[in-house]
C-alpha cells in the first residue's frame, strides 16, 4: 500500500465514479481501476461495491474512507508545516526578556510578530539578566534576547534599541523629592539599594555614574530583583538607580526623579551570530520591515510589579 493508492482510492470514494475519479486524477479510467483493486487485494477486504451502472462503498469502505481522509489531511498539513518552518514562516521562536523590558517591549514585538508572521508562536521567557540570556542563545535555549548591552561575548549581534536613561528612585519622605534639577551627587551622603547579582548591567551603569560624580556609594541592602529593590527603597533603607522603564511598576512610597547626570544604559535586540534557524531570519525581517527598530521611546503603560537585574 503507497499513497498514490490511498488519493487514487480517496478520489473513488469520493465521487462513486471511475471516470470522474480518473478525470479528476489525470489518469486513465482502467489503470485507476486496477490501482483500487490492488489496493483491495493488498488489504484482503472489499472497499466498493461495484455493479455496471454504479460503485458505493461497503461499510468496510466508508470507514476505511473515513480514515484515509483523516490521514491525507494530516499528511497534508504536516508538508505544510514542515515547508513553514524551513522558510520560518512558521514554528515557535523563544524570547527572552530582562526586567522591564518585558514591559516596554514585549507587547510591541509580539503584535508585530502576530501580524507578518501569524503562525509564529512566541515562547516568551522574561525576568532573564542578561548574562543568563548570553548563555541560552549561544547554547540554543533561546533565539532572540531583549538585554542590557553593550555584550561581549563572541557569537552574539546585537541591535540597539535604545537608550535608556538611569533615574533615582527616593522613598516618598526623601529631602529630594521636591528639589529640582537633581544631579547624582545630591545622593553621595545617602545609602544605596542595588542588585544582588554582581553581574546586573544596571548595577556597573549605576556605579559608573557615582563614580564620575566623585564618589562610591555606600550599599546598604541587596535586592534579587526589581520589586524587593523598590519595596527596600519605600522603606526608607536606602535610594536606588534604576532605568526609566522601572517608572512603570509603580510602587506606594516610591518617587522616580530624573537626574541630570546619570549614566544611559542601552537595551538591544540579541541573537546567535551564527544561527541557520529559518525562524530567527524571519523574525528579524519582519522586525526591520515594520519599523520594530526604529526610535522607539519605550514607554508602557503601568503594570503590576515584576523582577529586573
Amino acid at each position: 500500500m503507497d499513497l498514490k493508492q490511498l488519493r487514487y482510492f480517496d478520489a473513488v470514494a469520493e465521487t462513486c465514479h471511475f471516470g470522474r475519479a480518473a478525470e479528476r486524477l489525470h489518469l486513465a479510467q482502467p489503470a485507476l481501476s486496477q490501482a483500487v483493486r490492488r489496493l483491495e487485494s493488498e488489504l484482503g477486504v472489499t472497499l466498493l461495491a461495484r455493479t455496471t451502472r454504479s460503485v458505493d462503498l461497503t461499510p468496510a469502505g466508508r470507514y476505511f474512507h473515513q480514515e484515509v481522509r483523516r490521514v491525507l489531511r494530516e499528511l497534508d498539513d504536516t508538508v505544510v508545516a514542515v515547508k513553514g518552518i524551513a522558510d520560518g514562516s512558521r514554528g515557535v521562536l523563544r524570547v527572552g526578556f530582562t526586567g522591564s523590558s518585558a514591559f516596554t517591549h514585549l507587547a510591541r514585538l509580539s503584535r508585530l510578530l502576530r501580524t507578518a508572521l501569524p503562525d509564529v508562536a512566541l515562547d516568551v521567557q522574561a525576568d532573564l539578566l542578561t548574562p543568563a540570556q548570553v548563555e541560552r542563545l549561544l547554547d540554543g535555549r533561546l533565539d532572540l534576547g531583549v538585554l542590557r548591552g553593550p555584550v561581549a561575548a563572541v557569537g552574539i549581534e546585537t541591535r540597539s534599541l535604545l537608550q535608556e536613561p538611569l533615574v533615582l528612585a527616593l522613598p516618598a519622605d526623601h529631602r529630594l523629592v521636591h528639589e529640582p534639577g537633581l544631579e547624582v551627587a545630591d545622593v553621595s551622603v545617602d545609602e544605596f539599594v542595588v542588585y544582588a547579582d554582581l553581574r546586573s548591567a544596571v548595577n556597573e551603569a549605576a556605579m559608573a555614574s557615582c563614580r564620575r560624580a566623585g564618589f562610591a556609594p555606600r550599599i546598604s541592602h541587596r535586592a534579587p530583583g526589581t520589586a524587593a529593590l523598590l519595596a527596600l527603597v519605600a522603606a526608607g533603607l536606602g535610594v536606588a538607580l534604576v532605568p526609566e522603564s522601572v517608572r512603570t511598576m509603580q510602587l506606594s512610597g516610591v518617587v522616580f526623579r530624573d537626574v541630570q547626570d546619570a549614566a544611559s544604559i542601552d537595551l538591544s535586540l540579541a541573537w546567535p551570530a551564527d544561527a541557520s534557524s529559518p525562524i530567527v531570519a524571519g523574525a528579524l525581517d519582519a522586525l526591520h520591515a515594520s519599523g520594530f527598530f526604529d526610535h522607539y521611546d519605550g514607554t508602557a503603560e503601568p503594570v503590576d510589579q515584576k523582577d529586573e537585574s
